[in-house]
């Protein structure tokens, strides 16, 4: 891949003019994110689950967030990928439980709580969260939950176990974007997230510059019609700056994606004045590039990847914005779901992005971060390759995922050297810059 470099001059001026009172914020200078001064990068996971972990009482495990935000730590980590948001009574098959919002302006306040106490943890260690606020799928409630509270009825849920069709639902929860009831329900959260005051810390969120970012949704898609999805990108963004003009604001979307048919563009999505900087997910798997049971898929996959990037690159330049690789992952050798098969593939991929991340970081391109996909820690699946039910451990698979597909796990030590050896790489880095 190559690296894209910009004249100097982008990243020098807006440093030196940067208002002095946001300095503890992040913020973007031309291609570049900054804070306190000094120009921002990192090397992070998701922990999308990290808010129900933080809930008190039974519901929740503070003392495993506090050991896995400790080792996280350890490992050289910045920033997390956190939920903000999740919806739901339960009756959804394929979501998280306990949720945020049991039903429409009705909230759990335990959960709310946790999303304090993750916060303050992470404010604790040096962190950055970027907090998406909604969800294209149905694992956290999303976007179709909303749709079900205001026109009632069930979710046209795929059958995930029997491999049946997702397009009843993808269509379902595309009507979202046009749907001004629904759309209502989530400004309110909106401002009630952002209006909040943590519990623990005393903060006002929109004052704490632990997030570094609010994100619209986890990947939303215009498929057919990618102009609602537009429209509703820069309205949604709007709004959001309209209550906080301290935090940046990400789209949450894959950029491209590995197919046309997802409605999505890198340049048109994020060119919107109040998104702050665009989002890149890759998907080797999911998208076709790799197939486990045929390792000589994965040479392709690289250079797919590598194409991919140079193209979304190109296309963020023009923007003039940042760059996040906020998702990618790689199942364990032969697509296995036990947690004490090998990681060659994944741990050659992850050097692979590593090394492009820091590439660019060094040289002036437009990628200044990524989260890889995803953290699990100490949790572990009930029973592997199978589904999640209430109660079992939360790990970095999704419920509306094979349990054990993605996940990095404490044990995992090959995959833990080369995210230590990266996190090492940007550190020092960072002191190279520092003295420039």
């Amino acid at each position: 891949m190559k690296t894209l470099r910009l004249p100097l001059i982008l990243f020098l001026i807006p440093l030196a003019l940067y208002p002095q009172t946001h300095q503890h914020f992040v913020s973007v200078a031309g291609t570049d994110f900054v804070k306190n001064g000094e120009k921002y990068f990192f090397l992070g996971t998701n922990l999308w689950y990290g808010m129900n972990l933080g809930a008190a009482g039974k519901t929740g495990d503070r003392q495993r967030l506090i050991e896995e935000l400790d080792r996280l730590q350890a490992l050289g980590i910045r920033n997390l990928r956190i939920l903000g948001a999740s919806e739901g009574d339960g009756a959804s098959k394929y979501q998280v439980l306990p949720t945020l919002q049991v039903n429409a302006g009705e909230y759990n306040e335990a959960v709310w709580k946790g999303l304090d106490f993750l916060l303050a943890e992470m404010g604790k260690r040096d962190m950055t969260a970027v907090v998406c606020l909604n969800n294209f799928w149905m694992w956290s409630g999303g976007m179709p939950q909303y749709l079900s509270w205001v026109k009632g009825g069930e979710i046209p849920l795929p059958n995930i176990e029997g491999g049946g069709s997702w397009d009843g639902f993808i269509n379902y929860s595309l009507e979202f974007f046009g749907n001004k009831k629904a759309n209502d329900l989530f400004k309110q959260h909106l401002k009630k997230t952002i209006n909040r005051t943590n519990s623990i810390t005393g903060k006002p969120y929109k004052e704490d510059p632990t997030i570094m970012a609010w994100q619209l949704a986890n990947e939303p898609r215009g498929y057919g019609d990618p102009k609602v999805l537009q429209k509703w990108i820069h309205k949604t963004a709007r709004y959001i700056k309209s209550l906080d003009r301290n935090h940046l604001v990400s789209t949450g979307s894959e950029g491209d994606a590995g197919s046309a048919k997802a409605g999505l563009d890198l340049y048109k999505d994020n060119k919107s004045k109040f998104i702050d900087y665009a989002t890149v997910h890759v998907w080797i798997q999911n998208w076709g590039w790799y197939d486990p049971a045929k390792p000589k898929t994965f040479q392709r996959s690289i250079e797919k990847t590598a194409a991919y990037l140079e193209d979304q690159l190109a296309k963020a330049s023009k923007l003039q914005k940042p760059v996040v690789i906020e998702e990618f992952g790689v199942s364990r050798d032969g697509g296995s779901y036990d947690p004490t098969t090998s990681t060659t593939k994944r741990d050659q991929y992850y050097e692979y992005l590593f090394s492009e991340v820091l590439s660019n970081i060094r040289g002036g391109g437009g990628v200044k971060g990524c989260n890889f996909w995803s953290w699990s820690g100490k949790g572990r699946p009930q029973a592997p390759g199978g589904m999640w039910k209430e109660g079992h451990d939360l790990i970095g698979d999704p419920p509306h995922e094979r349990q054990g597909w993605y996940s990095v796990y404490d044990t995992d030590e090959s995959t833990i050297a080369i995210i230590q050896k990266y996190t090492a790489l940007l550190h020092e880095t960072r002191k190279e810059l520092a003295v420039k």
